[in-house]
């Protein structure tokens, strides 16, 4: 019989934070620029400049640790992480060891056996390291310093997880969560948030960890998945042959859906860490810790069970609605513009994803305005046209974000509510079909609706389909 094994996982997980200047600098943390255009003598490490702690940074880590339910250490220091690497201008690294800004907390997941706490060992804030750039034409590395002193957090998690689902679920969750407070955008496509993956197998049933191994270089969920999966089998494989797990890290190559060994313990760096002594220790008061408690934002739980109770939202919608900060606004200020909740849940629950799936994009990438969405909401509500035309201009609005009202009046596509000019369209639809009407008093009820379908196509989509009913019926039965 084939011994069972037990997944153990923990995750080091990156973020950028999103202030507009560096940790310890002016410089600016925007995303792309030309090689070397932000940057200073600071952030380059130029012998006798001195580092000046962004105030901000510690305000988004605070944020971040009292929403991850984390006790504050309010006496915390700065660290040099020292070692050499061409990206690393100063040849060590300002980071936290001894005295991290935040410890011991928890954020709760889903999980298909009910809820989950996973916990938080530590958030501390650290300087990123600068970029190499390989040009293999020119068979060099070049380095860029743009990312250098960019503030990070690294949240260090407790090894609580089993499988690749709760690692994806903690991921979503502190993703999530961090966007809410404007702490980071947490785009992993660019970076701003990054995980490194320790994980060790052990026979199921006992308490002892296995060898654990370090993965770097994950820069999507579904590469997450894959390699949680990947060095899983590898180390039960290696088990199961009898031989040992060796500690080393790891580097997953996701188009190859491998790893290969970067590092091992055995010639891992001894950082020899000690206090910065350029940087003054960081005092938080009471009062900092209660006025950055104070303006924390509503989080998803609270406005999903908002939306259920305030809007009466069914609650799979209300989740959709609140999986992402641009459309949980959206729906609310559009909401506030029209007073229609059901209306715009239903527009963004309904069209707005179709259209997104077609397009290949994400909430984010969401660029028309709370404004036109009410006044197409207006429009549809107040009779000036009907639902199939509002699809129509609305797919404008998704990509062009067109006044509906302007587009509307300029394509000649108010609905036609003309009785009279209705009623001759339908007679003459009704002479020309006499099979159909033959059909209806037959009592094939499918016959009206070819007549109510051929008055709407010579009206142009623009009647009431209301009102041809209740027309083609009263001609149909005279």
């Amino acid at each position: 019989m084939s011994r069972q094994y037990e997944t153990v996982i923990g995750l080091e997980v990156h973020v950028e934070l999103a202030t507009k200047t560096k940790i310890f600098c002016g410089c600016s943390t925007e995303f792309g620029g030309a090689p070397n255009t932000h940057t200073c003598p600071v952030c380059t490490g130029m012998p006798g400049s001195l580092p000046v702690l962004n105030r901000q940074v510690v305000e988004y880590a605070l944020a971040v640790g009292l929403a991850a339910n984390c006790q504050i250490n309010q006496y915390c220091k700065f660290d040099r992480k020292n070692y050499f690497y061409p990206d690393n201008p100063q040849n060590y690294q300002i980071s936290q060891l001894y005295l991290p800004i935040c410890h011991d907390g928890w954020v709760e997941i889903d999980t298909a056996a009910g809820k989950k706490k996973i916990g938080i060992h530590e958030i501390h804030m650290e300087e990123d390291a600068g970029k190499l750039v390989h040009d293999e034409w020119e068979d060099c590395s070049l380095v860029d310093y743009n990312r250098s002193g960019v503030p990070l957090i690294e949240i260090v998690s407790e090894p609580d997880m089993r499988n690749a689902d709760e690692v994806i679920a903690y991921l979503e969750k502190l993703r999530l969560m961090i966007q809410y407070l404007g702490a980071s955008d947490c785009k992993l496509q660019e970076g701003s948030m990054r995980a490194d993956v320790n994980l060790s197998v052990r026979e199921a049933g006992t308490s002892q960890l296995g060898t654990r191994t370090e993965m770097k270089n994950l820069n999507s969920f579904k590469a997450i998945a894959r390699a949680i999966e990947g060095e899983r089998k590898r180390q039960i494989e290696l088990l199961e042959e009898g031989k040992k797990v060796i500690q080393e890290t790891r580097r997953w190559d996701d188009n190859k859906e491998s790893s290969y060994a970067m590092r091992s313990k055995e010639d891992a760096q001894d950082y020899r860490y000690f206090p910065d002594p350029d940087l003054v220790p960081v005092v938080i008061s009471d009062q900092w810790i209660q006025e950055i408690r104070s303006r924390q934002p509503e989080m998803q739980p609270e406005k999903m069970a908002r939306y259920q109770e305030e809007f009466q939202i069914p609650e799979y919608d209300a989740r959709i609605l609140t999986s992402t900060v641009h459309m949980a606004e959206l729906f609310e200020k559009t909401t506030g513009l029209c007073g229609k909740p059901k209306e715009v849940s239903n527009w963004l629950m309904v069209e707005t994803m179709r259209l997104l799936k077609e397009h290949e994009q994400t909430p984010e990438d969401l660029c028309f305005s709370p404004e036109n969405l009410a006044k197409l909401i207006g429009l549809v509500a107040g009779g000036a046209i009907n639902r199939t035309v509002a699809k129509t201009v609305f797919e404008r609005i998704f990509k062009e974000d067109v006044d509906p009202e302007k587009y509307v009046e300029e394509n000649g596509l108010k609905m036609v509510n003309d009785q009279e000019a209705l009623q001759k369209t339908i007679e003459e639809i009704i002479a020309a079909n006499p099979q159909s009407v033959e059909d209806y008093k037959n009592g094939k009820e499918k016959a009206m609706g070819y007549l109510v379908g051929q008055t709407m196509r010579a009206m142009k989509g623009k009647a009431d389909p209301g009102l041809v009913n209740r027309i083609v019926k009263e001609c149909l039965t005279k």
